[in-house]
């Protein structure tokens, strides 16, 4: 049974991997409640970062400068530890496939 895929770039013209998870084991494993839902961990796989990309209104960044996904992970990067301040992530409720 195949769980989730990377995509790459000549899929969908994302320069980034992206998970596609079909059977959505991963985000239930996860616990993941929206989209996106952003989870950062250390070297040692602990998780240190659940939370929002950025503060927005109405799809608007806030502020510009840093997002709060990238300065946490700096932080975690840098110390091995998440920001104590985190904001969750706020979009679309995950629709659940009736298995």
């Amino acid at each position: 049974m195949r769980t989730f895929q990377f995509g790459l770039k000549a899929d969908h013209q994302f320069s980034f991997p992206y998970l596609v998870d079909e059977t959505q084991e991963v985000a239930k494993t996860y616990d993941a409640v929206c989209t996106p839902d952003f989870f950062g961990y250390n070297k040692n796989l602990e998780l240190q970062y659940r939370g929002r990309l950025r503060e927005l209104k109405n799809l608007v960044p806030v502020r510009e400068g840093e997002s709060d996904l990238f300065k946490a992970m700096k932080q975690i990067s840098e110390t091995g530890k998440g920001p104590d301040q985190q904001t969750p992530s706020a979009g679309c409720s995950i629709k659940w496939k009736n298995n």
